[in-house]
């Protein structure tokens, strides 16, 4: 019998740089001591385009580990991540942000390679017009919403973390070496996504309100606004780039709506849907998609994303091109239950509204057959890379 611990150091090398699923590259450094000491960033292709894949919610009796699962071939990859145990996850470039309900502890988490970076804990933010002067957070709730990178900290230590936080959603950012967060000025926060784009920071707000912010300047946080699109407080907006273009996407519920009255707008669960009847619960009802014309400034709806596939949720909003990766549709929205507000007021969580949204026919099929709930993470895209 063949000991594959003996083979040439030289060859399995050349075999490693030949792997491009990273479900290859994990299981390859676990054949033995010798294969694992070759699996390392250098000899692994990290710079190829990758699908998201479905990392589900912690499981009560196994809650230091994570399952994947696989658009492409159905896989479920299980992996030990004891950093991201009863944390809110939200994730971009394959890197998480984890947070833990009611505690200021923030961190950078690489699911895969293990590495962590320890990022200032949450501070007290006071307002300009001093309405609010506060923590980032009233206890318990999940303080922040989105994170975005503006390059992979496994390849440079000149990045910038912009991250979505508190109840009021404002932007704060951080670089490698700084002591604590900076909070960049915004006329009423609200912010519902942001995304890196040609050097500068996007934001779209929860009144459809695009602006740009460029933070590499001496004004730090100055900011103006690109476009306006429709606004509806009790739908949810998505910003990203595909193809060197910015789109907005925007998220519509049945089931779900906001009191405007109350500061900051408190959700209610429970409305009539289509068949007049009341609805203890909330779930997609349809996308709206606009290609943002930043010379023009103004905002055009469209039906057809070409090739692309777009991955909407906690994650930073992606889009891949669709005939690289089999199962993945072209021109459809691939989605995981983002209603962060809903989280904790269901004693099982939250996860069910997730599926495959077709912007031609506007149907929705499922795209995990299974059901994971949490009410701290539910399922959450994470691109998958080991470095």
């Amino acid at each position: 019998m063949c000991d594959w611990s003996e083979l040439d150091r030289d060859l399995l090398v050349l075999v490693v740089k030949r792997i491009n699923l990273i479900e290859d590259y994990l299981s390859f450094g676990t054949v033995c001591k010798s294969w694992h000491s070759l699996a390392t960033k250098d000899n692994f292709n990290s710079d190829l385009p990758r699908v998201p894949w479905l990392m589900l919610a912690e499981e009560e009796d196994d809650d230091t580990c994570r399952k994947f699962f696989s658009l492409e071939n159905g896989m479920i990859l299980k992996k030990s991540i004891p950093g991201a145990r009863g944390k809110r996850c939200v994730e971009s470039l394959g890197w998480l942000v984890t947070v833990r309900i009611g505690q200021n502890e923030i961190s950078l988490l690489h699911p895969f390679s293990g590495v962590e970076i320890q990022l200032p804990d949450q501070i007290l933010y006071p307002l300009d017009n001093n309405k609010y002067n506060g923590p980032v957070t009233f206890s318990p709730a999940i303080s922040i919403h989105k994170a975005v990178l503006s390059a992979n900290p496994s390849h440079t230590s000149d990045y910038i973390l912009m991250i979505i936080e508190g109840d009021f959603s404002f932007l704060s950012l951080w670089r490698p070496g700084d002591l604590s967060w900076t909070r960049l000025p915004a006329y009423n926060g609200r912010i519902s996504d942001v995304v890196y784009f040609n050097g500068k920071f996007y934001a779209v707000d929860h009144s459809g309100c695009i602006k740009v912010w460029d933070v590499a300047g001496s004004k730090l946080g100055e900011n103006h606004t690109v476009a306006q699109l429709n606004s509806c407080l009790d739908d949810l907006y998505y910003i990203l780039e595909s193809l060197g273009s910015l789109f907005v996407v925007v998220q519509q519920f049945v089931g779900l709506w906001y009191d405007r009255d109350e500061i900051p707008p408190s959700l209610i669960l429970g409305g009539d849907d289509e068949e007049g009847t009341i609805s203890n619960t909330y779930r997609t009802k349809t996308f709206l998609v606009c290609k943002i014309d930043l010379d023009a400034c103004k905002a055009t709806p469209t039906k057809d994303l070409g090739d692309r596939a777009l991955f909407l949720g906690p994650n930073a909003s992606i889009s891949v091109q669709a005939s690289q990766f089999p199962g993945i549709k072209p021109n459809h929205i691939y989605f995981t239950d983002n209603c962060l507000s809903a989280y904790l007021r269901f004693e099982g969580g939250c996860g069910l509204d997730m599926g495959v949204f077709n912007l031609v026919d506007e149907s929705i099929q499922p795209h995990y057959d299974g059901v994971s709930l949490s009410r701290v993470c539910p399922p959450i895209w994470v691109t998958p890379n080991p470095c």
